[in-house]
């Protein structure tokens, strides 16, 4: 069946996000006397939306706070980040985004983000217009790796699965797209690259190469 609608992830995919969120993470941890490594970080919290990784940290560093007051100190952390710049862009996601806005395929972000976090991205980087909608962090019980974004995104585009192409740069991401029984490709970057991909429909090194792959699949359909 033709593909309909494309939908990405935003951490780590159409932005790189990650190296920041690593050290909001490290500063909201050092209040507690506890230093997170970057391998640390890859290896346990890195596309893992962030009462996943609270939890996480309590018990793996035995710090005596409530996850829902980690969550909140990494969120103000993320706002007074984005309150002076934006995530930069992933290389090629302009241009990729561009091209399948050009071919009429409707787009979505799917995202254990906050719709604010997201909205800093796509006001910054004039991407709104390009995007029919956005489900985050607020707007689902569950987040990655459970489907439940990924349903919604679906049910606001008017879309099945098999009409769909997921686009991620983790395993949770991967998991939740799975889940939900859409093809994902997935985009590893370095925080990610360790990851268990299996379940890929396909994997590349840079963006630009699903381009490719979208458009070779369009005219075999």
């Amino acid at each position: 069946m033709p593909i309909k609608a494309i939908l990405f992830d935003h951490d780590g995919t159409l932005v790189d996000s990650e190296p920041a969120h690593f050290e909001i993470w490290r500063a909201v941890l050092a209040r507690y006397d506890t230093d997170l490594t970057e391998q640390q970080y890859c290896e346990y919290y890195a596309g893992v939306p962030a009462m996943a990784n609270a939890l996480d940290m309590i018990v793996r560093f035995s710090i005596a706070e409530t996850p829902e007051q980690l969550v909140e100190q990494k969120a103000a952390g993320t706002r007074e980040y984005l309150s002076r710049t934006a995530f930069p862009m992933m290389p090629g996601v302009r241009e990729v985004v561009g091209h399948f806005h050009s071919r009429g395929l409707r787009m979505a972000i799917v995202t254990g983000s906050s719709q604010s976090t997201v909205a800093a991205t796509t006001r910054t980087h004039q991407l709104a217009p390009y995007f029919d909608t956005v489900v985050a962090s607020d707007d689902v019980e569950r987040n990655k790796p459970h489907p439940d974004g990924y349903l919604l995104a679906m049910r606001h585009l008017g879309v099945t699965a098999d009409e769909c192409l997921a686009i991620e740069d983790t395993e949770h991401g991967l998991t939740a797209a799975a889940e939900a029984d859409i093809p994902c490709l997935v985009v590893p970057n370095a925080m990610s690259a360790h990851h268990d991909f299996s379940r890929a429909t396909a994997s590349f090194g840079e963006m630009t190469e699903v381009l490719e792959w979208v458009t070779d699949r369009q005219r075999q359909a």
